[in-house]
């Protein structure tokens, strides 16, 4: 037996072998001879190095080399993210050292693949700056099997304009033009009008959604054929239609799922409630906004003798229904979370399940997952409990309802006598965790949400800010604490578990973040950042300029969350908190989720997991399988290879629902804001750039464009140091933070974008010009 066989016969260990050799190359007679290959072996190594560079671990290069990528300087993997104006990204897989940011792709490559699809791109030159340029040289995984757009008959034939404004390419309708049926009848679509269409003819103009059957290569077109024709676009609720097709999210359940799901008893089994601790009498409640419909979590607190607080978090018990490998299971872990859009959601597990069996209705009895928790007059954990456990709510409370509550109001404390000592309790605790967590370096932003409103018929009337109140605050300090006491049972036991983790922020964005807070008069207080200097691989793009050293940010450059916490205490209520402490949030990263505990930068935590909304969300679910294997004294059953798997799955379903959503907000508030063309807004300047400001309307959460070229007056140009847009003659200067008043001139609905002009500001003098002497 060769030593090929015997040692380099898995995929990892081929890789593994190139990636040790020079440049991290190889061709294939070198890798033959290196690994004493014979025979039939040759076949099976041609076919290894195939399959490889399909899935992208390796690259085939002109000359037939083979190239490891993330140890390559030449090639890079990764997402292709376009751009409405047809150049693009490519966003590595794995951090690439010699360059700074993502690869840019131009036009004219980007067009060869579509925005989400995952590329092989070839790094053409290194600018100055470390910044990349590069061409897509093959397409590993198309993003799209499925277009969702606008059906359009033209003199060549039908096609279909997507309305996705980052997939440029439009696709030729071919298989014969066959009529499918109008889209199956949806509850959630209320109002939405039949589609009667029998001919092409018909269809001119309605929106559809294709399967694409052939991708075009290079200047090739990509064919496809109509399997859904969802009706014309102002239909009412075709809006949020088109968008859960365009993202791509699974919206009807399986008939397996659904069989399953009615299979249920609606009782529960009185030997499972047997087994269970019982929690029945107590006086246990939800507290959710007004419109939810399905209730993860029941919370209650009482005093201890000791003066110690008694903290019950009891959690909706989906495990108990949605077992490992089952129809519903698979489907739950497809979806990974529930959608919510302003008029519907797109939940996670079927309505039986979401808004019934496991949903913690009021004098009902439901299964829990439990976290009694014992805590002193600090806020320190000084005993926990975790226990599988049947409930009976005693009530189902608003987040309004409560704070009224604990505001005073004498109606809803008669009407909820029993009830008040209990809320008072629970404010009471909650500032407690509050000020601990404060304690130890927590970041509360406060930022609100859009917040759409409808009128009776189903119209949108309005967008406004989300209030937060102490009620809010009451359930996310005890969700809290109910996740961190889970995390902190499964370490101290070395179980393996998904953790919700946010990571350091880097550097460079950081003190970009920090060099715009100086602008405003405040400072994080970091000091001077750390830079790490390198050469240039390549010479630029004249080919002239010599090579040259860089400074980027240090990657080991530490930063703790005290810092943010100082900065919000600085801005909380001055007319820019709102502005620096979105632009706060965004020089952090993106929170994930990992089976590698990293630690919640935000929350200032040891560990972190997601256990309190298994309903609507996949990896809480996981965790409470984890939970309940710790509960019945079994052995872990998911090693962290496919923990790493299912987190990586849950954190794109994540970014895709967080898309989808904040792309239907969007679409919406444009579709608002067509019949206000002319009218004038007192608005914000929230941020600044080379070709004009965005502006936030002061009575309506809804933000444009000012394009510097519709300034009057005089030329503007943009100062990139300070982020000020100023007057070339008078030197006026336009700000983040200045209010101004501005008029909206166009809408474009399909690229949600607004356009305003400058209407009028505060009184200007423009600046004396100081002669050399400074007077």
């Amino acid at each position: 037996m060769s030593h090929y066989t015997e040692s380099v016969l898995s995929d990892a260990a081929l890789v593994q072998h190139i990636s040790r050799l020079p440049q991290a190359r190889a061709n294939f007679k070198q890798l033959v001879r290196e690994l004493k290959i014979r025979g039939e072996e040759r076949k099976q190594l041609e076919s290894q190095l195939e399959n490889l560079s399909v899935r992208g671990e390796l690259i085939e290069t002109r000359n037939s080399h083979f190239v490891v990528p993330r140890f390559s300087r030449e090639f890079v993997v990764g997402r292709l993210n376009v751009h409405r104006d047809g150049y693009g990204f490519v966003i590595s897989d794995t951090p690439l050292e010699h360059i700074r940011g993502d690869v840019y792709i131009p036009r004219e490559s980007a067009e060869k693949a579509m925005n989400g699809d995952r590329v092989v791109a070839r790094i053409v030159r290194i600018e100055t700056g470390a910044k990349a340029d590069g061409e897509i040289v093959r397409i590993l995984k198309r993003a799209h099997a499925t277009l969702v757009g606008e059906f359009r008959l033209k003199r060549n034939g039908a096609w279909v304009r997507p309305f996705d404004e980052r997939i440029q390419q439009w696709v030729r309708i071919v298989d014969g033009m066959e009529i499918p049926p109008a889209a199956p009848e949806n509850p959630n679509r209320v109002g939405v009008k039949p589609v009667n269409v029998s001919t092409p003819e018909d269809m001119d103009g309605m929106v559809v959604n294709i399967e694409i059957l052939e991708f075009g290569d290079d200047d090739g077109e990509s064919t496809g054929r109509v399997i859904e024709i969802l009706g014309w676009p102002d239909d009412f609720g075709v809006d949020v239609e088109i968008v859960i097709r365009k993202h791509h999210i699974p919206h009807q359940f399986p008939p397996e799922v659904l069989d399953q799901a009615a299979s249920f008893p609606a009782a529960l089994d009185p030997n499972e409630i047997a087994l269970r601790r019982d929690f029945r009498q107590l006086p246990i409640v939800t507290i959710d906004g007004e419109t939810a419909r399905d209730f993860d979590d029941a919370v209650l607190v009482e005093k201890l003798p000791s003066g110690n607080y008694a903290l019950q978090v009891h959690i909706a018990d989906v495990s108990h229904y949605v077992r490992p490998g089952s129809p519903i299971d698979s489907e739950a872990l497809k979806r990974g979370t529930s959608v919510y859009f302003p008029d519907r959601a797109v939940p996670m597990l079927p309505v039986e399940l979401s808004t019934n069996l496991c949903s913690l209705r009021p004098g009902e009895d439901r299964l829990v997952l439990s976290a009694l928790m014992e805590m002193d007059h600090r806020g320190d954990l000084v005993g926990v409990e975790l226990v599988r456990g049947v409930i009976r709510s005693a009530h189902r409370m608003t987040y309004t309802k409560v704070h009224q509550i604990l505001e005073g109001d004498a109606d809803l404390r008669t009407q909820y006598s029993e009830m008040v000592a209990g809320f008072e309790l629970m404010q009471e605790l909650a500032l407690i965790l509050n000020r601990k967590r404060h304690r130890r370096g927590s970041i509360d932003f406060d930022l609100p949400e859009p917040i759409i409103e409808f009128d009776e018929f189903g119209e949108m009337k309005s967008v406004v800010r989300s209030e937060r109140n102490i009620a809010h605050r009451l359930i996310e300090e005890f969700m809290l604490a109910a996740n961190e006491a889970v995390a902190a049972s499964l370490e101290s036991n070395n179980i393996p578990s998904i953790y919700r983790i946010h990571e350091v922020p880097d550097a460079k964005r950081v003190m970009e973040f920090e060099e715009l807070a100086l602008t405003f008069g405040y400072s994080m207080g970091i000091g001077a950042m750390p830079v790490k200097r390198f050469r240039n691989v390549q010479h630029s793009r004249d080919g002239r300029k010599p090579r040259r050293d860089v400074e980027m940010a240090d990657p080991g450059f530490q930063i703790s969350s005290r810092n943010y916490q100082k900065l919000i205490k600085q801005i909380e209520g001055k007319p820019e908190e709102r502005i620096l402490s979105f632009l706060m949030l965004r020089s952090l990263k993106q929170a994930r989720y990992s089976e590698d505990n990293r630690g919640p930068f935000a929350l200032a935590a040891q560990s972190y997991p997601h256990f309190t909304s298994p309903i609507r969300r996949y990896p809480d679910l996981m965790v409470h399988r984890i939970l309940a294997n710790r509960i019945d004294g079994k052995p872990p059953q998911w090693e962290p290879e496919t923990l790493h798997v299912i987190a990586d799955d849950c954190s794109a379903t994540e970014r895709r629902a967080a898309e989808a959503e904040r792309d239907l907000v969007e679409w919406k508030k444009a579709k608002f804001m067509v019949d206000r063309v002319g009218e004038e807004f007192a608005a914000l300047i929230i941020s600044t750039t080379r070709f004009g400001f965005f502006v936030e309307l002061e009575t309506l959460f809804i933000e444009g464009l000012v394009p510097i070229e519709s300034l009057p007056g005089e030329r503007y140009v943009y100062h990139e140091n300070t982020r000020k847009i100023v007057g070339e003659r008078t030197r006026r200067e336009f700000s983040i933070g200045e209010k101004v008043t501005v008029r909206l001139d166009r809408v474009d609905a399909v690229e949600k974008r607004l356009q305003f002009s400058l209407v009028t500001s505060e009184t200007f003098r423009p600046r004396k010009k100081r002669n050399k002497y400074g007077a």
